[in-house]
């Protein structure tokens, strides 16, 4: 992080310079006006903004708590503790990232004046760009859409040890500068960038843990989700499994787990999804098309892609 960002992010905050002079822990009326600990996006965000930051609080143990948003937070130098959902510890080093979504407990240990994490505000519909970018014809992207947006009330994080991706880094650095600096259009700047940001984490999934299932079978399933993205046209689940010497039958029980489909459906889905960009964005004829994203029997290529569109690829086009 550059020292100009740093200097801005250094000095003790108002609300930490009470902690140190009171030491009567965080006071919840910032951050809510509810009996509960949630985190209020309201108190947080000025009106019309879908996303913002704040230094996170040092020299003091933040509670269990929630958020009405999505919380990224990003480890800019130091180190800090997390607990989350009162049971997994994850411990953020500089270039961390952890992204946490809206009912998802989580709480702090104390930070010294060098830890210093800064904590995205952002508001599930500041993703609309990002997930456009990568949603499309993404397994993986799709999984991180679920994890992070999902209806249903159940907690989850992602967390990437990103700090050697260098692209990663810069992105998170040119998204905080826009912030700060209150640059012209930052909103569908940082939007983009976002989906960028996106788009590198997503190609290193051997760097990524969530919430859903423990670290070891949670590497299995983002190695196996990155496998079909990069072979798609020949890929099999008996080589992965080979690959990354696990049994088939254990691989495909992780698969299923994490993403409710199987190995072979998700396998269909990319080659359906490719084909659907060939169709868009290119002028391969649709025989070549279907060579091109691993189909050996035309006729079910024909069948299944009618099944999922309702018309022929050639009307697809067409449309």
């Amino acid at each position: 992080m550059k020292k100009e960002i740093m200097q801005k992010l250094m000095p003790i905050t108002d609300e930490e310079q009470k902690i140190l002079q009171e030491q009567n822990g965080v006071d919840k009326s910032i951050y809510t006006e509810a009996k509960d600990f949630t985190v209020d996006n309201r108190k947080l965000l000025e009106k019309g903004k879908l996303i913002d930051i704040r230094p996170s609080a040092r020299f003091v143990h933040f509670p269990k708590h929630k958020h009405n948003y999505i919380e990224i937070i990003f480890m800019c130098s130091g180190q800090t503790t997390h607990i989350i959902n009162s049971s997994s510890r994850v411990v953020l080093q500089e270039g961390d990232l952890l992204f946490l979504n809206q009912h998802t407990f989580h709480e702090i240990l104390p930070a010294s004046r060098e830890d210093i994490a800064i904590n995205f505000i952002v508001l599930p519909e500041f993703f609309d760009v990002a997930f456009h970018m990568i949603e499309k014809d993404s397994v993986i992207g799709k999984f991180l859409v679920s994890t992070l947006c999902q209806e249903e009330s159940e907690g989850q994080y992602l967390y990437f040890n990103a700090a050697s991706i260098i692209p990663v880094q810069n992105l998170i650095e040119n998204m905080v500068w826009s912030i700060l600096n209150k640059q012209n259009n930052n909103n569908q700047i940082n939007q983009y960038t976002m989906g960028l940001l996106f788009m590198q984490l997503l190609n290193r999934a051997d760097l990524i843990d969530s919430g859903n299932v423990d670290k070891y079978e949670n590497r299995l399933v983002f190695t196996a989700l990155k496998y079909i993205e990069d072979h798609y046209k020949d890929g099999t689940l008996t080589e992965l499994a080979a690959q990354m010497n696990q049994s088939v039958y254990k691989l495909s029980r992780l698969i299923h787990a994490a993403t409710g489909s199987n190995f072979k459906d998700l396998l269909q889905q990319k080659r359906l999804n490719k084909s659907v960009q060939f169709l868009n964005d290119t002028n391969l004829t649709v025989s070549d098309i279907i060579n091109a994203v691993g189909y050996d029997n035309t006729s079910y290529f024909y069948r299944i892609f009618r099944r999922i569109y309702g018309v022929s690829p050639k009307e697809y086009r067409n449309r």
